[in-house]
């Protein structure tokens, strides 16, 4: 016969349910490790701000006896101003990084073309090559030192926006409550879709081609870009007397080049050229990646900005993507500062204001004048669009001025 134990309570059940320890506010939740999050996180903890930077993957140690990695990036002199404040240029030059002096830019339509010096503009250097694995591996090293608390791997499940601070939730783990969140989580930003954060976009329609090659002749310190009707293909120096290619081509051509074997490769790329540096004599394998233009409607939702590719992506035949991101970095800490001075809450919508507007309206200038600069360089020499470019390049390489003003947008001298 069983006996009923009436209203007795099991003794296990009188265990109230395990609460996870609520953690302190840190001043800044920085979400995702690349070259810009990194820089956010570094230069943030630089000023004396608490700064966690939340990755879902470790970046790979960059070793200087591995063969140089295909993406590459031209930093600016802006960008080597803000890495040598973080305290990790002279790191970066002392690995693997080549300094460009000159820049040819010219029109296959019609051999109109226009040439950059930077001691023509008073600079020892117009930027600097260098590969994205080194900057990613030496800026994560850094973070430590400064202080930055890593998690990693780490990813955000969700966020909801308090009056004083943001509650962040990661997957698996610990929740993180910071005073402001930082979503530097790439071009398909997780958090910006999560914030309702609408996006302007454009498909070029194209794929951006990669490699390294060995030329005849060395690249002489300059960076070569020539237009042609389907994109621009652009040579950038390496440190080994190498240079990097960059060919944007239409959807189909891509494929094409990219299923060439490496004889019919280095052929094309001489010819797309111009054979400016020689015959090509060596190539590594090729990799693709596809171009799109992309704006974000705002940069800031409640407690949130939007930072580098999460903000804004643009077509590199500038190549300005990188530094873009990183002139976002130099915003964002600019203005957290002035509204720590004025004792301000950092997180709140009136101290991002600054950061968001200003940001957006240089991105956006930015964004569109390069759009607009594939459409008019888009199309065969039978275009009349061919004629009004041919007088626009001359008339800007025979104008100081105005080569002068390009150079100082291009280097971050005039945001």
């Amino acid at each position: 016969m069983s006996h009923s134990r009436g209203n007795e309570v099991d003794p296990a059940a009188r265990v109230p349910p395990r609460r996870r320890r609520r953690a302190a506010v840190v001043d800044v939740a920085v979400v995702g490790g690349g070259m810009v999050g990194a820089s956010a996180a570094l230069a943030l903890a630089r000023v004396g701000l608490s700064v966690t930077l939340v990755e879902a993957r470790e970046p790979r140690p960059w070793r200087a006896e591995d063969e140089v990695d295909l993406r590459v990036v031209a930093l600016a002199p802006s960008s080597a101003r803000l890495l040598n404040e973080l305290g990790v240029w002279n790191a970066i030059c002392a690995a693997r990084v080549q300094p460009y002096r000159h820049m040819h830019v010219w029109d296959a339509a019609n051999g109109a073309a226009i040439d950059f010096d930077a001691a023509d503009i008073g600079r020892q250097f117009l930027g600097w090559i260098a590969e994205n694995r080194l900057l990613q591996s030496i800026l994560w090293d850094a973070l430590t030192d400064a202080g930055v608390q890593r998690l990693c791997p780490a990813s955000v499940e969700g966020f909801v926006a308090g009056d004083d601070h943001v509650h962040v939730q990661l997957a698996g783990g610990d929740p993180l409550d910071a005073r402001l969140l930082v979503a530097a989580d790439g071009a398909a930003s997780p958090l910006r879709q999560q914030a309702g954060i609408a996006m302007r976009q454009r498909d070029y329609g194209q794929r951006a081609v990669v490699a390294h090659v060995a030329t005849e002749r060395c690249h002489q310190d300059t960076a070569w870009q020539r237009f042609l009707p389907g994109g621009p293909v652009a040579l950038l120096p390496l440190s080994d007397a190498r240079s990097s290619v960059v060919w944007s081509l239409p959807e189909a051509e891509a494929q094409r080049v990219l299923a060439l074997d490496d004889a019919g490769f280095m052929q094309a790329l001489g010819v797309a050229t111009d054979f400016c540096l020689g015959r090509v004599m060596a190539a590594t394998a090729r990799a693709a990646f596809p171009l799109r233009m992309q704006l974000a409607q705002v940069y800031q939702a409640d407690r949130l900005v939007l930072l580098g590719d999460a903000a804004h992506v643009v077509h590199p035949l500038a190549g300005q993507g990188v530094n873009l991101g990183l002139r976002d970095v130099v915003e964002l800490r600019d203005s957290l500062c002035a509204a720590q001075a004025a004792g301000r809450d950092m997180g709140a919508h009136t101290s991002l204001r600054r950061y968001a507007r200003r940001r957006r309206s240089a991105d956006t200038l930015d964004a569109w004048g390069i759009d607009m600069l594939d459409r008019l360089f888009s199309g065969s020499a039978a275009t009349p669009k061919a004629s009004v470019r041919e007088l626009g390049i001359r008339a800007c390489n025979d104008l100081d001025l105005i080569k002068r003003v390009l150079s100082d947008r291009a280097s971050g001298t005039v945001i």
